[in-house]
């Protein structure tokens, strides 16, 4: 077996986009080559996750056709438990690589691309300088407020839609917190999906709570916040998490923290940061949404070929956390 990847990290996320020895997942739409994936691929997902490949944060995506002729590009993202309904940052790094490549070709200044991905089309810009990407954007899927001041234990969290459904609570965010938060973060999410119904109104597959976002104020001029998302099984976000980031979005416009158009300037745990701002309203079967925008920059960081040797005892691999 020889699988040909290229790895990226946007703001300090690992991104790891599968390139070749693959068959790409098949089906009629993302959702449907997200569950084909599942069925049919998942022993590449553990082998590019899982160690000694990848390690417990590893996150990386089946490059797949679109939905329609009206996306350049199509996208199942996958991480330590499966296959995510939605991934900014894999969304920015996606479409950094492709103009690299010259999968989509590219000119100096905005290059509009269009991105499917399981929880809906993206529209995205990318920004080139010097013949290089240096930052991209994209308009997400409507977001909007599930719940606030959910009861769940001693704590009280909001629940938001972003692409994927996050969790959000004011915590401490500093490296030595990070062994009491993933604990936290998993106590939340499982109570949380034992208690609720968390399913969005449209489409079933995009249920459940994804990932827990803890916060911290930072200032003003512009509306400051650091954050971690735990996610998944205990994976943690070195970004600022871009669906995350739309979550956010959508409840600081609820709150009348953030103006329309005003920038929140979102900080992850590591320093790097992304930009968001809340651009226009929508709806979701009812449901009051509004439309966001998420900026960042994603940079190659190798170019891979990948093996598993038929003796190796440890096959697929294992994860430790």
């Amino acid at each position: 077996m020889r699988i040909e990847a290229v790895d990226y990290h946007t703001a300090g996320e690992p991104f790891r986009i599968v390139t070749g020895g693959v068959e790409a997942p098949g089906g009629a739409t993302i959702l449907d080559k997200r569950r084909d994936a599942l069925a049919r691929l998942d022993h590449i997902r553990r082998l590019l996750v899982f160690e000694p490949r990848g390690h417990a944060d590893m996150y990386g995506c089946f490059v797949v056709e679109p939905n329609d002729e009206g996306a350049d590009l199509g996208v199942v993202f996958f991480h330590n438990a499966g296959y995510s309904t939605a991934c900014g940052h894999g969304t920015i790094a996606l479409v950094t690589w492709a103009l690299d490549e010259g999968i989509v070709e590219g000119r100096e200044g905005e290059n509009h691309l269009v991105v499917d991905v399981p929880s809906g089309r993206l529209r995205t810009w990318a920004h080139m300088e010097g013949g290089r990407v240096r930052s991209v954007r994209f308009q997400n899927v409507p977001a909007f407020v599930w719940a606030e001041e959910v009861e769940v234990g001693e704590h009280k969290v909001d629940v938001a839609f972003g692409g994927a459904y996050y969790a959000s609570l004011e915590e401490r965010v500093e490296p030595r917190e990070l062994p009491r938060l993933i604990e936290l973060g998993r106590e939340l999410k499982r109570e949380l999906e034992a208690r609720h119904e968390i399913v969005h109104p449209l489409e079933p597959d995009l249920r459940d709570v994804y990932g827990v976002t803890f916060w911290q104020e930072e200032g003003e001029a512009p509306l400051t916040q650091r954050n971690v998302t735990v996610f998944a099984d205990g994976e943690v976000d070195r970004s600022p998490c871009g669906s995350g980031t739309s979550a956010r979005l959508a409840l600081l416009d609820r709150s009348g923290r953030l103006p329309r158009g005003r920038e929140l300037r979102h900080l992850s745990i590591v320093g790097s940061e992304f930009q968001g701002r809340v651009v226009g309203d929508a709806d979701v079967a009812g449901v009051p949404a509004v439309v966001t925008e998420v900026e960042g920059s994603a940079y190659r960081t190798g170019e891979h070929v990948f093996m598993l040797d038929e003796n190796d005892l440890l096959g697929e691999g294992f994860l430790l956390r």
